[in-house]
């Protein structure tokens, strides 16, 4: 009997032990935002909130997955599926506290199909689309709801513009190989606080059956096929490296670190073929589309880049005017109209590698009283001493193995306009033909130039630091 109770009394602890242990283990693998319900995994290397349905992602810059040249101040997640037969697809969530979010569909080669960018999207009954000029950004009842068909957007409908008084409540995501589709979820530059969801959560699928039983959560992931493996073109993500390096032995004819120039020359982003013709020299086809080029573009957004090249000099000088765009990061209260919802630029690898290095977008840019920038692009261990934000520059870093393909010195550079408006000529979304990027931009493309570090701390001394002034008074 003596046995018997202390066997008892070990038996009760090791019960409480065990529930206090669940409770704690429990805490630790609890969902860390709202929609991660099914994803409880210990030991998940990638940092960032995912879902079943949003299973891929987040990307942006180290440490999150790093591919496709995704902005360094946003978070993107792909979700794969297939609608079945006869079912209808809609997407639930909450407008998140950021600069920009949208929903963007892709075909098998990862060129993007139809944008739903936030301010298009029809809040529901009591809540406030906080990305409308004029709106309260920080409402507190912020829900949509956006439906899904298979299939192709109505032809000739208008992208990369900010379309005013327009809405849209259909998302078309067509279907390839085996009747794979994918939607790519976008929120840009969070507002200071808030997590990678920006405070809203994973949007929820919610799928209608033919029979009209509604699934949501795992039911209706499962339902969609969520854990299909990825059918997609392998350029779609980055440039082959055999193709890489065959356009690289084509750019050599041309001499040597071409297609680097002194001073760099400025590409638009049209489709793959223009992105070979920068290394081959080949005319490409002036009708095509914009924003196309794989790499899951993102619609919204217009580009243009720059190969740059250390054995050209050490650091890369950009100068422009900087457009105006709405205030965002400390929570302003109202959303602002400007020239651009956004803009950055952005330093990445080579294109078989598509990592990004760094980014600066337009909040985090110093401007001088006449609303012009400086950037600097080095390598760390030739960083100016005056290339930092105090001095009024903003500093890009190369990477230390360069295209990460084999060349050490070369570096992609790009500038990003998101949404220009068509009260602002000179906006990226705006430049006609190819070779017209400096005149269509006018003062608001980037000049740039090679120089040395000293020669650039010479050129422009730091006159911003408590005290300097007294010197020259």
């Amino acid at each position: 009997m003596r046995n018997s109770s202390k066997f008892r009394k070990l038996a009760g602890w090791a019960v409480i032990l065990l529930a206090a242990l669940t409770v704690g283990w429990y805490g630790f693998l609890k969902p860390k935002t709202p929609g991660q319900s099914w994803l409880m995994s210990v030991n998940d290397p990638i940092p960032g909130p995912r879902t079943c349905f949003w299973l891929r992602g987040p990307a942006s810059a180290d440490p999150y997955i790093n591919i496709a040249y995704p902005d360094a101040a946003t978070f993107y997640w792909a979700a794969v599926f297939t609608i079945p037969d006869g079912a209808k697809l809609s997407i639930e969530g909450n407008f998140p506290h950021a600069r920009y979010m949208s929903f963007i569909s892709y075909d098998g080669a990862g060129a993007p199909v139809e944008s739903i960018a936030d301010y298009l999207i029809k809040p529901e009954d009591g809540s406030t689309n906080p990305f409308i000029e004029g709106a309260d950004r920080t409402a507190r009842n912020r829900s949509f709801r956006i439906n899904v068909k298979t299939g192709m957007p109505p032809e000739g409908q208008k992208t990369g513009m900010n379309l005013v008084g327009e809405t849209r409540d259909t998302l078309h995501v067509p279907k390839y190989g085996t009747g794979q589709q994918v939607i790519l979820y976008r929120i840009y530059a969070n507002d200071k606080g808030y997590e990678e969801t920006g405070g809203a959560g994973m949007p929820k699928p919610v799928l209608t059956m033919p029979d009209g039983k509604v699934l949501t959560g795992l039911d209706a992931c499962n339902a969609l096929n969520f854990r299909q493996p990825l059918e997609i073109d392998p350029a779609a993500l980055a440039v082959p490296m055999n193709k890489y390096h065959e356009l690289l032995d084509a750019a050599a004819k041309f001499g040597p670190g071409y297609p680097a120039t002194n001073p760099p020359t400025w590409y638009q982003q049209y489709d793959r073929e223009a992105l070979y013709a920068i290394y081959t020299g080949a005319p490409f086809d002036l009708n095509a589309r914009k924003s196309t080029g794989g790499f899951y573009a993102n619609l919204d957004n217009q580009y243009i880049r720059t190969i740059v090249n250390r054995k050209l000099g050490k650091i890369l000088v950009v100068r422009g005017k900087a457009p105006t765009t709405p205030k965002t990061l400390d929570g302003e209260k109202t959303m602002e109209k400007a020239d651009l919802r956004y803009w950055s630029f952005c330093s990445n690898q080579g294109f078989a590698n598509t990592r990004v290095n760094g980014c600066v977008h337009d909040e985090q840019i110093p401007v001088n009283k006449d609303g012009i920038y400086t950037i600097v692009l080095s390598r760390a261990e030739d960083r100016p001493k005056n290339a930092r934000l105090e001095c009024g520059v903003a500093w890009l870093p190369m990477a230390d193995d360069g295209d990460g393909s084999g060349d050490a010195d070369v570096t992609v550079f790009q500038l990003r306009h998101m949404l220009g408006t068509t009260d602002f000529p000179h906006a990226i979304q705006a430049i006609g033909r190819p070779g017209d990027e400096e005149r269509d931009m006018g003062e608001y493309f980037p000049k740039s130039r090679y120089m040395s570090p000293s020669a650039f701390e010479i050129a422009l001394p730091c006159l911003v630091r408590k005290g300097i002034w007294q010197i020259f008074k």
